[in-house]
């Protein structure tokens, strides 16, 4: 190392030993960096070492043994560590829902630990969590799975539960009233969400009737009582097929010793699987358009079937379908986001499921990109198949691949899903030890043909979300577009196009004075409140409505019309998220003039509205306290004519009446009819009293944890 001369500092006294010392300290650091920096780059590789060969993962040795009632016991035996991982899967899954039940294997295996032998949810929770363990259900479309996690000295323990939730579930009513309700809350929000939709929408236009393609939705959840769970694990969780998987410090002996004593007893075989319909063929592009009024931006799905989860292309497959979509790194992120700036992101997958897998490609683009969009990715998924993949891109891919790998195979929990999942797809004995060499061999040569299999663009399923008015023409000259609703039903191109005509209201009870009051929550906590107050002075009537939400939202507004319902004037002031809001419009001889100022990101934005405004055309602020004229009935729908005075444009909103419920609010429960709102800024759900009066009750921003609740 190089010396370094300090010299002293003038006028100082002499250095005591302390500061000497960092002085020398300091002088060794300044050195060392001297040094590295006159080094010579020669000394330095300008490229990362090529990668070694693959070697074989360091797994545990498996056995394997049968009980005498049929169960199958796996043994990964570890005592690296003195943990213990189970896995108890079941041959069954929401494939052997019975028609108009979607959702009962989800719900049997989400109460096989609330509640089961002699112990409730709470002593379940005490007994294996008091141990530093936990426990845990659930089902996929092919398999229902428990499973315990527990440090291997509290084997005895981990078994007993096993053998409880498995054998001896209770099924609670109020568990599964309690679990119902989650789901049905649960539904409520994804149903609103566009990757949920499209997510929907794909499983059930590409396979059809096969059981694949179903989803649980609120009525099939609503049928689904406590003897329908009773009885689907009666019938389907039995021990004759299933396979436990037990991986950590135990040996066989120990294992199988364990597993005798729990489950011996425990006898019977599942009854046979459904015979279950083909999932359909496609020849040809198809493109399924979801019409989701408003939407600013659109989630695009596309892809096709593919095979059996035994195929060895799948490994081939694995590889261009890595580079192709499998991170940051590959083509669609690269192009449509780091390239093009379309997206935040754009993604592949092949899935493998014990019938037939899938592939499938998702992002989601701006409104106004999504026809450009969806061309490229179509090209991407063409080039892969046509193309050889350049030798670099290739290695990075594969390499990814055999490299990630023992990363989910480090936890004996981990290693106890790769085995389960495994065996249950019926892959080869040694597939999971196997793997990265199987990987390793493929070819940029194998990897294109694989590719030109699996991924067929030409004979595609397209699923676009987003707002149809402004995608159908585009995405017609694409391929042949299905428009449906957010729920599935059919729409024609016409539909698109709300059209508004004379409303036919029952005027005696809108000209009604009255005040309502609303709390605004958020994820069920207090945010803010709504007051709102329609008057009658001199045969001018005045709506204002008055609206406080935490510091970001303070807004008051005042309509004024006549008796005839016709518009005079609207005044807005308030402040959003500290922004000025303000609108400032008179109506007369059938045009709206003004001011409007709406808040906007980057600053605020200021609209000169001069409009026409056709009769009967009332101010969109006053829809609200329109409501209670309208004649509600189940199914019954309305085409509003609506003036946008922040935006100084005409439009209609379209108000679809769903469904009937029980509704509870601050104010008390009501019997409530529900409707769905779409053409305003963004889709809402509202719930209005069925009684008489018809007021409004309680209003959800669809997609968003916010509602509106009255109070009186």
């Amino acid at each position: 190392m190089s010396t370094v001369a300090v010299a002293p500092v003038a006028g100082a006294n002499e250095q005591s030993p302390r500061v000497r010392r960092a002085v020398t300290v300091t002088a060794a650091i300044a050195g060392a960096l001297l040094c590295f920096s006159i080094a010579s780059p020669a000394q330095f590789p300008d490229r990362a070492p090529a990668p070694a060969p693959i070697r074989p993962a360091a797994f545990p040795p498996f056995v394997e043994a049968a009980l005498a009632n049929g169960m199958h016991l796996l043994v990964v035996h570890s005592s690296k560590q003195p943990v213990l991982a189970m896995s108890l899967a079941f041959p069954t899954g929401s494939a052997e829902d019975p028609a108009g039940k979607a959702g009962l294997a989800e719900m049997v295996a989400g109460l096989l630990t609330k509640g089961a032998g002699s112990r409730s949810a709470d002593e379940i929770s005490t007994a294996i969590e008091g141990v530093g363990g936990s426990i845990s259900a659930s089902a996929g479309a092919d398999f229902l799975t428990v499973s315990v996690n527990a440090l291997s000295r509290d084997a005895r323990l981990a078994f007993e539960l096993l053998a409880d939730v498995a054998m001896r579930p209770t099924f609670p009513q109020k568990e599964v009233d309690l679990l119902r309700t989650q789901t049905l809350s649960s539904l409520q929000l994804d149903l609103s969400q566009p990757a949920t939709i499209a997510a929907r929408t794909f499983a059930a236009a590409l396979y059809g009737a096969h059981p694949y393609g179903r989803r649980a939705d609120p009525a099939s959840v609503k049928a689904i009582g406590r003897e329908e769970i009773v009885a689907y694990h009666k019938a389907r969780v039995r021990p004759a097929g299933a396979l436990l998987v037990v991986a950590g410090s135990l040996t066989k002996a120990q294992a199988l010793q364990l597993a005798t004593a729990a489950f011996e007893k425990w006898t019977g075989r599942p009854v046979a699987a459904s015979a279950r319909q083909a999932p359909p063929v496609r020849t040809t592009m198809q493109l399924v358009l979801v019409h989701k009024p408003g939407a600013v931006q659109s989630n695009i799905l596309v892809g096709n079937l593919t095979w059996k989860p035994t195929d060895p292309r799948l490994y081939d497959a694995t590889v261009a379908d890595k580079a192709l979509g499998g991170g940051a790194n590959a083509r669609l992120f690269q192009i449509l986001r780091e390239q093009k700036g379309w997206t935040y992101g754009a993604y592949s997958s092949l899935v493998r499921q014990r019938d037939v897998g899938r592939f499938e490609a998702n992002t989601e683009v701006r409104t106004d990109v999504t026809d450009s969009a969806l061309v490229e990715l179509l090209a991407q998924l063409r080039r892969i198949g046509d193309e050889r993949i350049a030798a670099e891109e290739f290695d990075d891919a594969r390499n990814a691949l055999t490299g990630a790998f023992p990363l989910t195979v480090e936890a004996v929990s981990q290693v106890a899903q790769q085995v389960t999942t495994a065996k249950l797809l019926g892959l080869a004995p040694d597939f999971v030890q196997t793997y990265r060499q199987r990987l390793a061999v493929v070819t940029a040569a194998s990897a294109q043909a694989a590719a030109k299999a699996a991924i067929r663009p030409s004979q595609a399923l397209i699923v676009v979300v987003g707002d149809g008015a402004k995608l159908y023409d585009k995405l017609a000259k694409i391929a042949p577009v299905r428009l449906v609703t957010t729920d599935g039903s059919a729409m024609q191109p016409g539909d698109l196009v709300v059209k508004a005509a004379a409303l036919d209201i029952v005027r005696e009870r809108f000209l009604v004075a009255r005040t309502d009051s609303f709390t605004i929550l958020l994820q069920g906590n207090p945010l803010g409140w709504q007051t709102s107050k329609l008057e009658n002075a001199a045969g001018v009537w005045t709506y204002t409505e008055r609206t406080q939400i935490a510091t970001f939202v303070q807004q008051t507004t005042e309509v004024r019309f006549s008796g005839a319902m016709e518009m005079q004037s609207v005044h807005q002031t308030g402040k959003q998220a500290g922004q000025d809001a303000k609108i400032d419009v008179i109506y007369a001889a059938g045009r709206a003039k003004g001011l409007a100022v709406t808040p906007a990101q980057g600053g605020a934005k200021t609209v000169n509205v001069d409009a026409e405004v056709g009769a009967g055309t009332i101010d969109d602020n006053l829809l609200t306290p329109l409501l209670p004229a309208l004649k509600w009935a189940t199914g019954a729908k309305f085409t509003v004519p609506v003036f946008m005075s922040g935006k100084g444009t005409t439009g209609a909103i379209a108000i679809s009446v769903t469904a009937e419920e029980s509704v509870k609010v601050p104010a008390g429960t009501f019997d409530a009819y529900k409707a769905e709102l779409s053409g305003g800024d963004a889709p809402i759900t509202i719930w209005v009293e069925k009684a008489d009066a018809h007021r409004l009750l309680k209003l959800a921003l669809v997609g968003q944890p916010i509602e509106f609740q009255r109070v009186r």
